[in-house]
């Protein structure tokens, strides 16, 4: 997904969010707005949103002397959504289709997003996303598609979020690697926050090789490409990866809360949608 003008405030905010979250002086956080401004200048049209996010949340890093502004955020985030899990564990256990209620949980933990807004509403929106219809619905493609693999690469996106991925793994059942960031961006899950939501237990804990938001393939390491071009079954969380994959030929699932206008706006759905977006075609991977 390419960025579009409407972005272009959103960086801003972000970097703000960033500089503050790093503590920065007011004198800093000027200097970090006026070097995103920069940085805006020469972004090419065709980039998606997270090549400029990587570009800022380096330079904040930098300028801040801060290596991880999101840290103390996401052992918060993490350990909310720990409290949480016993109770919904119970609910998928006696749903009856525990499948599509740990899909909904999964997807209701992508609210945990410091990219998006600086608040959140999690239990609200665990209630919401477990009874509002899905705006694009590949529940039944993914339920095949799962019958089919033999193992799955799971791409996550955000700590605490990463506790509801835990929770649709242990439902999967079936062998999974978990693709965590290789050094800190945001509220991104890396490997330290991935075992702080015990995801060892259920899955092979990997990074991608890179530290930008999404998963922009040119960025990550070897190892990683051949693992991402040789699996059968992608499942791709949040925003950021629907905005770097998404015109990827690949066998991705999508499942991201839509939190953008233009985000919402390329998927053809409306904001706050509660999305499971399916690849086109999965036969091409199936046959092979």
């Amino acid at each position: 997904m390419k960025t579009y003008l409407d972005c272009y405030p959103c960086f801003l905010r972000q970097a703000l969010s960033a500089a503050r979250h790093a503590g920065a002086s007011v004198e800093l956080q000027r200097h970090i707005l006026l070097e995103t401004m920069e940085q805006l200048r020469t972004l090419p049209a065709q980039a998606t949103p997270p090549v400029m996010a990587e570009l800022i949340h380096r330079m904040v890093r930098r300028e801040t002397h801060t290596a991880d502004p999101y840290a103390q955020s996401k052992r918060d985030a993490t350990a909310q959504a720990m409290t949480l899990l016993p109770a919904l564990r119970e609910r998928v256990r006696t749903a009856p289709d525990p499948l599509e209620t740990a899909v909904r949980i999964a997807i209701a933990g992508n609210i945990i997003d410091d990219g998006a807004a600086d608040h959140f509403e999690l239990q609200a929106t665990l209630a919401r996303v477990l009874e509002q219809p899905f705006a694009i619905d590949g529940l039944t493609p993914l339920r095949e598609a799962l019958r089919g693999a033999g193992t799955i690469l799971y791409l996550a996106d955000n700590a605490g979020e990463t506790v509801f991925d835990r929770l649709l793994i242990e439902t999967i059942a079936r062998p999974v690697t978990y693709v965590v960031k290789a050094g800190p961006v945001i509220n991104d899950a890396t490997r330290e926050d991935a075992l702080a939501a015990d995801l060892a237990a259920v899955s092979d804990i990997i990074d991608s090789g890179s530290d930008a938001p999404g998963t922009l393939l040119d960025r990550c390491s070897p190892a990683f490409r051949e693992q991402f071009a040789r699996a059968p079954l992608i499942i791709a969380k949040g925003q950021a990866n629907y905005e770097t994959l998404s015109e990827i030929q690949a066998p991705v699932f999508f499942l991201l809360l839509v939190k953008c206008a233009i985000i919402a706006d390329d998927l053809g759905v409306p904001n706050g949608s509660v999305v499971l977006k399916a690849p086109v075609s999965m036969s091409r991977w199936v046959n092979d």
